[in-house]
Parts: structure tokens; C-alpha cells; sequence
């Protein structure tokens, strides 16, 4: 089998409409396999939200835009309704807040596929016929590609309101078992689902080397009076275009009637290197598939980029600092999001190996998702993601280092490895018709390419969002420029899977991996309502030699647990770890390898220097652990016991967090607890 993966977003009709976007969304996405190869059958789903403050005071929010809690409700519900119908898992995600997003919420949606390596290649060919499966056409969706293109302001809810689909789950999920049916018995060529631009983008994709001919009025409609150009342009879901030879054409029909599943042949696919389009047999459109690929020039932009210098806050380093780490624990970012998890389906199809809960009451946060596509088999694929606009305020070149590295890390942490590993990218920005908004977008892209050849994965698919702004009075606000990287890997044995929470007393605690004094962005300095300059960066050299160093001791079955250290730090690392597992921890931060001058206590439990990990070890397995790791930057740090307390030692030795790990729990569960 061969493994396909893509993330998509939905975030102007999410921002308008929050059940439909974010289910037409999910729905789109899924299309996306299926429409790879001859088809992948949709194995799994991910989900990654960026939303206003919860909290967000109704006196503020931004003329004609909905409330930030309300928008999450509806987003959740619609990925839930639409994941759970399809009978495909939603294992891995994430959910950030910031009032950047207020007014223009970010939906990231993934899909991947398998697909048999016989049925991964495509030819759309002369002669064969162009066949429209599944939903029909509506006015709902035109214009939809346009509408996400540009501004938001006020009047879009009344202005662009048919520009957001309607999705059918129940009507997507039949063409999708007769497609598989239809593949596996050869019936067509080619396939493409219809996304922006609808049959048009499709169609038009499918023979950009031999051209079409399609008759409009053959087009299956919802209802009458839509215009030819409605039919041609309508982004209405569910729908996808199959290329299929004539002598196939009775069978394949007979396949989709036996599904209650509507097949129609719409026209041909030509060889005259034109696109021809009729209506009622009058030629409404003809256009040569050369100009309509290449004769637009392509478009120059002005690109600048200041690199800002921000002040380092001056914070005291307090004695205690439990408070603090409830604090960490409390917010949105960080606290739990099981009340979103739970809504989504992870166990169907049966593969589920790696959970997004897991821990001894399963309620701990899963670093990555592990699935066995095929329950027989002991290959699974593990999916992560790495994601964090805050440091894209410092410098977007090492936020996109930054996600890169946290997502590979991640798949390290449940015992995968970088042998078979690639990414996604996902940008979301404000107008790149604006130099500055452009200038650090290409600075993003700089990162990516140089933190993909560091590590030595391929990006293997993409999308970008742009223009993602709010108009009010006049004056364009901008969401923070983001970057979602999502990881794909392929794992042998899925019996090597580690799991991040804490497994049993006298277990001893290890720190793998430098820190530095790498707080700016850091949700330490955002307690303070500041942000810093010292944002964390990624060497990448040193950090693929610790990850393959990490990757062997689990496939040596070495490690008991193990957790990447990201937002809040090594603090929050530890707590999660322990509440996960019920078990208590005695740490010593002088043990922690740690490269500063300034040598504070507060800075080692909470910088987020990148490729760190929290590792448990066996007293019995701890030389070939440490012999494993020769070499390269770890510390025994304590241990594990079976009391509740939570206890870590400062740089001077002396206590500087003492917490009952259910008091820390509590904190942490509680936030989005509504």
C-alpha cells in the first residue's frame, strides 16, 4: 500500500458560519485522498482550530462577527458531524486562542489515505467519458473560492452567505464506498473531487493536456433555474468527476446505481486541446487549454521584511513557583481539550493503537496518533503536528524551524523515527498585497525549506490561506501570520509504540536535549502580558542526531515513556506526565542540561527550547539507555514515586514546586470544561 495525507483550511465560511464551514471543510478534505491516485480509501482525520478568547468581552468583538465561544461550538460540531457519519477517526489536533483570531477564526483539516500501490497513478485519457458522481449541483458554494480570497468585514455574513457550502456526510460516505468499489474493479482512469471552482477547477485540471467537451445541461441539479454559468462554478459538496473509458461506462453506472449513489456522463474528454462548454447544444464557452494554463503572467509582488528587536522583560524569578505552574496549566493553550476529544469518533475502523487521550484513567495529552490501517498487519502510521503563531511575532523564519521540529519530535516521542517521514504546511495569513504581510510570509518560507533540508524530510503537500483579515472601520486587521506543519510517518512494528505518561515508582526521570534561555513567545513571558525576543530556534544537526538516538532506544524497547517538552516548558512536561500516570515525581533542575549564564531556575522549568524530551527508564535499563544517548546533551533529573506530590528542586537545591498532581490535574481539566 502507499500513504497520501492533506490538510486543508475552511476559515472565511467557518468565520460566517461555524457548523457548515468547518463541515464542508472536513468534508473537502476528505475528497482530497479519494481523489489521489485512483483513490484512497480515508483512514484517518485531524483537526487543528484557532479561535478568539473564549472569555472575549461582547462589548469588543468587531461589528457583524460572532463570539469566539460560539464559534468554536459550531466548528466542533460541524468536524464531528461530518468525521463521525463518514466512519473515519479524528485522532490528532490541536486548539489555540488569541484575540488576533476574533474576528477571523482559523479550521485546519487533514485526511490520510491508503490506497494499493497498483492504483496510484492517474491518466485522464482521449476519448474517455467525463462522468460527474455523486451530490448534485446547487447555487450553495458559488463563489466560494472568490469570497476566501478576500477581506472579511461587516456585511460578508449578508453579502457572501452562498459562498458557504452545504455538506451531506451520509451522501459523501456512499460515493466513497462505490468509488472503492469502482476502482478495485478498474472501471475509469482518472478521478478529481470538485473543490473550489467545482466542475470547472475539476474538469478543467483532468484535461489541461487533451481538453473537454462538456454539455451543461446534462448536469445534475438540486433544483431548476440555475444558470449554466451556476452549474459550471458551483463548489456544491460531495460531488467528484471520473474519467471513463466508454467500453466501462454500463458497468461503472451499474456499480453507483446499486449504491443509490447518481452517476451522469456530462461529456468527453476530446483531444482538440480545448476546453468547449454547451448549453442546449450552443457553444457557451471555448477556450484553449494553453492560454487557460499559461496565458495569465504570472504576478509580481513587493516582498519587505523588518526584523523586529524587542525588549528581553525583566521578571522576577520567584522562590515558589507553584503558583505559576498552576497558572501555566490553566491556560487556554495548555489546558485540556478533552471536552472537544471526546466529541469526535477516534476508535472506528478499528486501528486505533496510540489515542489522543491516553493514561491510566485516559485523560492524558497524546504527543501523536498511531492507527493500524490494516488490523492484520503490525505497520501503523503515526500523524503530529507542530503549530505556535507566538513566535511568528519575533520571527517567522524559527516559528516555522520551531513547528517543524515539533512535529517531528512528536513523532519521535511515540517511538517512530525519521526514516520514513514527511510534512505538510499549512500558511495562514493577512493580505499579501501588503508588503509587510508578504515580506513575512517568505520569511516563513525560509524557514521551512531550510529546517526540511536539516532534518531531511519531504514536504509532500501544502495549502496556504491568505488574506485572512478584518475590516472594521476602515482599518484592516490581520490574524498573526501561522503556520501549521503536519507530520505523516510510517511505523514497522506498532508494538514499539511509547506512550507519555508515567508508568510506574523507583522509574528514573532523564532530560534529553539542551536548554537555553529561550523564552520569547513563551507562554512564561505571556503570563506577564509580555513577549520577548529570545524565541526559540532549532539546530537542526545536533537535534536529528538526538532524535535517532531516541528513535533506537525505543525500538530497544529502552523507554517507558516519553514527552516532548513545548508550550510551558519542561514544568508543564513533568505535570502531564505525572497526573497522566497517577504517580508523583522528585526532580532536580541542577540536573537538567542547561546552556545560560544566567542559571535561573524559572527559565529551565519554562523556556520551550525546541528538541527536548522528557524520558522514563527502568533502574535495570539505565546504562544501555545512557549508552544509547553517548554523546549527546541528557541528565538524570529524579524519579518517579507513588505518592500524589509533585516536587522539584531548583538550580540551588532547594524546593521550588510542591503540588498534589490531582490539584494540578484539576486546574488543567477545568478551562474548557463548558
Amino acid at each position: 500500500y502507499n500513504v497520501c495525507f492533506k490538510v486543508e483550511t475552511h476559515n472565511h465560511p467557518s468565520a460566517l458560519e461555524p457548523f457548515g464551514g468547518a463541515n464542508t471543510g472536513i468534508g473537502g478534505v476528505i475528497r482530497d485522498p479519494m481523489g489521489t491516485g485512483l483513490g484512497a480509501k480515508p483512514i484517518l482525520n485531524t483537526d487543528v482550530f484557532c479561535f478568539g478568547l473564549p472569555d472575549y468581552p461582547f462589548s469588543r468583538l468587531p461589528p457583524g462577527a460572532l463570539h469566539p465561544k460560539r464559534v468554536m461550538k459550531g466548528v466542533v460540531s460541524g468536524v464531528e458531524d461530518y468525521g463521525n457519519k463518514m466512519g473515519i477517526p479524528t485522532v490528532n489536533g490541536a486548539i489555540l486562542f488569541d484575540e488576533g483570531f476574533t474576528g477571523n477564526p482559523l479550521v485546519y483539516c487533514g485526511t490520510a489515505g491508503i490506497m494499493p500501490k497498483d492504483k496510484s497513478f492517474k491518466k485522464t485519457n482521449i476519448g474517455d467519458l467525463v462522468v460527474v458522481v455523486g451530490g448534485r449541483t446547487g447555487r450553495d458554494g458559488i463563489h466560494g473560492a472568490t469570497f476566501s480570497s478576500g477581506e472579511l468585514t461587516h456585511e460578508s455574513e449578508i453579502l457572501s452567505a452562498g459562498a458557504v457550502q452545504i455538506g451531506n456526510p451520509i451522501q459523501e460516505k456512499k460515493m466513497l464506498d462505490t468509488i472503492l468499489e469502482a476502482r478495485d474493479k478498474s472501471l475509469y482512469s482518472a478521478i478529481t473531487d470538485c473543490g473550489a471552482g467545482g466542475l470547472s477547477s475539476a474538469i478543467g485540471e483532468m484535461a489541461v493536456e487533451i481538453g473537454a467537451r462538456v454539455d451543461l445541461d446534462k448536469v445534475p441539479l438540486k433544483y431548476s433555474g440555475l444558470s449554466y454559468m451556476e452549474a459550471w462554478i458551483s463548489e456544491s459538496q460531495e460531488r467528484m468527476i471520473l474519467s471513463v473509458p466508454p467500453k466501462n461506462i454500463e458497468a461503472l453506472l451499474n456499480v453507483f446505481a446499486g449504491e443509490d449513489c447518481e452517476a451522469t456522463v456530462i461529456g468527453e474528454f476530446t483531444g482538440t486541446n480545448k476546453l468547449e462548454l454547451y448549453y442546449q447544444e450552443n457553444l457557451v464557452c471555448a477556450l484553449n487549454m494553453d492560454f487557460l494554463y499559461e496565458g495569465v503572467p504570472r504576478i509580481e509582488k513587493k516582498a519587505t521584511y523588518l526584523q523586529l528587536r524587542r525588549k528581553e522583560p525583566k521578571i522576577n524569578c520567584l522562590k515558589d513557583l507553584t503558583p505559576v505552574l498552576f497558572k501555566l496549566l490553566s491556560r487556554y493553550d495548555i489546558c485540556s481539550k478533552e471536552s472537544v476529544i471526546r466529541r469526535y469518533d477516534h476508535e472506528v475502523q478499528g486501528g486505533s493503537v496510540l489515542k489522543p487521550l491516553v493514561g491510566v484513567l485516559n485523560d492524558g495529552p497524546s504527543d501523536a496518533a498511531i492507527v493500524k490501517p490494516i488490523l492484520n498487519s503490525k505497520k501503523g502510521i503515526i500523524v503530529a503536528n507542530g503549530i505556535n503563531f507566538r513566535y511568528g511575532f519575533i520571527d517567522p523564519y524559527w516559528m516555522a524551524a520551531s513547528c517543524i521540529d515539533e512535529a517531528l519530535r512528536q513523532i519521535i516521542s511515540v517511538g517512530g523515527s525519521l526514516k520514513e517521514v514527511a510534512i505538510l504546511d499549512n500558511f495562514c495569513w493577512g493580505n499579501p498585497d501588503k508588503p509587510d504581510r508578504l515580506g513575512s510570509l517568505v520569511r516563513c518560507a525560509y524557514g521551512c525549506y531550510d529546517a526540511a533540508k536539516g532534518f531531511g524530510v519531504p514536504f509532500i503537500s501544502g495549502k496556504d490561506s491568505l488574506y485572512n483579515e478584518y475590516t472594521v472601520a476602515g482599518k484592516s486587521l490581520s490574524i498573526p501570520g501561522t503556520i501549521l506543519i503536519s507530520a505523516i510517518s510510517v511505523m514497522d512494528n506498532t508494538d514499539n509504540a511509547v506512550s507519555m505518561y508515567l508508568k510506574e515508582e523507583g522509574n528514573l526521570i532523564y532530560a534529553v536535549g539542551n536548554t537555553y534561555d529561550e523564552l520569547g513567545g513563551s507562554h512564561y513571558y505571556g503570563l506577564s502580558g509580555v513577549i520577548g525576543n529570545s524565541v526559540p530556534q532549532v539546530k537542526m544537526r545536533k537535534a536529528k542526531k538526538l532524535f535517532n538516538a531516541l528513535s533506537n532506544a525505543a525500538e530497544r524497547k529502552l523507554i517507558k515513556a516519553m514527552h516532548d517538552c513545548s508550550e510551558g516548558g519542561l514544568g508543564v512536561a513533568l505535570a502531564e506526565m505525572s497526573f497522566a500516570g497517577g504517580l508523583g515525581v522528585e526532580v532536580f533542575l541542577s540536573e537538567v542540561p542547561y546552556r545560560s549564564k544566567n542559571k535561573r531556575t524559572d527559565f529551565v522549568l519554562f523556556s520551550e527550547s525546541n528538541s527536548r524530551f522528557i524520558v522514563e527508564v527502568e533502574k535495570n535499563r539505565q546504562k544501555e539507555f545512557e549508552k544509547t544517548l553517548h554523546g549527546l546533551p541528557f541528565g538524570k533529573i529524579g524519579c518517579v514515586n507513588a505518592k500524589k506530590d509533585f516536587k522539584v528542586y531548583g538550580l540551588d537545591g532547594k524546593i521550588c514546586i510542591n503540588a498534589n498532581i490531582n490539584k494540578l490535574k484539576d486546574t488543567w481539566r477545568a478551562p474548557l470544561k463548558w
